[in-house]
């Protein structure tokens, strides 16, 4: 989410916030932004657009710059790029090994669309989870894969479901509860 520092996180049991991007972007809200889904009691997740290249020093870049504490969420957003570039499936990969061993404590996922992890992924890695962006039905994207966060559509903002039983069986998972 890289919304306004200011929105309703009422209902909601978890928000994903855009830290990094690259080695150069830092989402200069995200601390208030996570400070309003803490005070709503949700699940708070931060994430790191991949880049190309340089995977070490974005990993070092993401958990040094992003506002997570204990108990967040740290994710991989593997897409393409405005310039139509992408990371390798390998530095994929790397980036994920290197943000966990970073932040060992933390839940580590994989972000990434279908078409990604149906032709881009050789591995099936995701760390910790999954988190596919397929625009259909909430909770059923179209994969085999076991995933932990669906993202379902992105209009009018991201909208995602969770696949836990429930909001403390979600935090008890992020190391919450």
């Amino acid at each position: 989410m890289s919304a306004p520092t200011s929105y309703s996180a009422k209902g909601l049991d978890f928000v994903f916030v855009k830290a990094t991007e690259g080695r150069s972007y830092i989402n200069p809200r995200q601390n208030a932004q996570a400070a309003q889904a803490r005070k709503a009691g949700c699940v708070v997740g931060f994430y790191h657009f991949l880049w190309p290249g340089n995977i070490a020093a974005q990993a070092r870049y993401f958990v040094e710059k992003c506002a997570s504490i204990l108990g967040d969420i740290l994710a991989c957003d593997w897409e393409r790029t405005s310039e139509g570039t992408y990371a390798s499936n390998a530095q994929k990969g790397k980036f994920l090994v290197e943000v966990k061993r970073l932040r060992p404590t933390h839940r580590v996922l994989l972000y990434c669309n279908r078409d990604f992890w149906l032709n881009q992924d050789t591995t099936s890695f995701a760390a910790d989870g999954l988190w596919i962006a397929d625009y259909v039905t909430a909770g059923h994207p179209r994969i085999k894969a076991q995933w932990r966060f669906h993202q379902h559509t992105d209009q009018p903002l991201d909208k995602d479901v969770a696949d836990f039983e429930s909001k403390t069986a979600l935090k008890e998972w992020a190391h919450l509860a």
